[in-house]
C-alpha cells in the first residue's frame, strides 16, 4: 500500500478505498481479496443458518433468473452467497445479487469466491435477502441503509417466515435513500429486472405479466411429465402394433388353412376325376 509494508491483517473486513486500491499491485490485490473472502465472516455480518426454507428460496429463485435471461439471451452475472466488496465500505454477503449486460470472464470463471467491483467496473444492480428466523433488523432496516448507501439500485426482502415481501429502489442513481416499493395487485415490480415478485402460498415468485417463471426443479417435474406421457403414448402405440400384428398372424394363419383347405378340395376332386375317367376307360 501507499507509504508502508503490505500487511494481510490490514484487509479482513473492510474493502481498501479506491485510491488503496490503485496503489496496490496485483498479487497485492489478490490478496487482499483472498484475504476478504477467506477471513471468516463474524455474526454481525452473516445471519445465522436458517436451514432448508432459506436455502431453497435462494436456489428457487436463482435458477428461475438464470432460465429467464438465458431464454431472453441477455448477459447478466448472477451472485448467490457470495463476498461483495465495494471500495471502503465493509464486507457483505447477500443471498442473491444480480448485475446486468455483463458477461463472465476468465477472472470470474477461475474463481467465484467474491465480486469486486474495482475490478468489475460494477456495482451491483439487484439484491435479493431471504429472512426465515433470527434478527430481522439486519434485512429490515440496516441493509435497507447500507445497500442504498453503496447505490445499488435495487434491495428487496422476502420475508418468508410472515410470508410478506418488500422493496426498496433508488429514485435515481445520484440518490442514496430508498423509498418502498408499492405492491399493485400483489405484486412488487422490478424494474430493473423487467420482472414481478409474487408470493405463492409459501414461495416467492417472479412474473413476466401473468406468466409465472418456473425454476430448475419445475422444468425437470415437466420435462419428467412429457417423457412420461411420450413413453405411455409410445407403449400404447406399441401394444396397438402389436394387437395388430396378431390379428394380421391370426388372419395369415387363417388364410393358410383355408388355402390348405381348399388345395386339398382340389387334390381330391383331381383324383375322383381321374378314378372316373379310368373307370370309363376314357384315355
Amino acid at each position: 500500500m501507499a507509504d508502508r509494508a503490505f500487511r494481510l491483517d490490514d484487509w479482513t473486513t473492510v474493502t481498501p478505498t479506491d485510491d488503496e486500491w490503485a496503489s496496490m499491485t496485483e498479487d497485492e490485490r489478490d490478496r487482499v481479496v483472498w484475504q476478504l473472502s477467506m477471513t471468516t465472516m463474524s455474526e454481525t455480518e452473516l445471519a445465522p443458518p436458517e436451514g432448508v426454507p432459506h436455502s431453497h428460496a435462494k436456489d428457487s429463485s436463482l435458477s428461475a433468473l438464470e432460465i429467464f435471461f438465458r431464454n431472453r439471451k441477455r448477459k447478466v452475472f448472477l451472485g448467490k452467497e457470495l463476498i461483495v466488496l465495494y471500495p471502503g465500505a465493509r464486507r457483505f454477503c447477500p443471498d442473491l445479487f444480480a448485475v446486468l449486460d455483463v458477461e463472465k470472464n476468465e477472472r470470474q470463471r477461475r474463481s467465484l469466491m467474491s465480486w469486486v467491483v474495482a475490478r468489475e467496473g460494477r456495482g451491483l444492480d439487484f439484491v435479493l435477502e431471504v429472512h426465515v428466523g433470527g434478527n430481522r433488523k439486519k434485512d429490515a432496516v440496516r441493509n435497507v441503509a447500507f445497500y442504498a448507501s453503496l447505490g445499488i439500485p435495487e434491495y428487496f426482502i422476502y420475508d418468508r417466515d410472515r410470508d410478506r415481501l418488500f422493496g426498496y429502489r433508488l429514485a435515481s442513481p445520484a440518490d442514496r435513500t430508498y423509498l418502498p416499493i408499492l405492491p399493485q395487485e400483489g405484486a412488487y415490480p422490478s424494474a430493473v429486472l423487467g420482472l414481478e415478485l409474487r408470493i405463492d402460498g409459501d414461495r416467492l415468485r417472479f412474473y413476466v405479466g401473468s406468466a409465472r417463471l418456473p425454476d430448475a426443479d419445475e422444468l425437470i417435474d415437466r420435462l419428467t411429465e412429457s417423457v412420461a406421457a411420450i413413453e405411455a403414448r409410445a407403449d400404447a402405440h406399441a401394444a396397438r402394433l402389436e394387437e395388430e400384428t396378431r390379428a394380421l398372424e391370426e388372419e395369415t394363419r387363417k388364410l393358410e388353412e383355408e388355402t390348405r383347405k381348399l388345395e386339398d378340395a382340389e387334390r381330391r376332386i383331381a383324383e375322383l376325376e381321374a378314378a372316373l375317367a379310368a373307370k370309363r376307360g376314357d384315355p
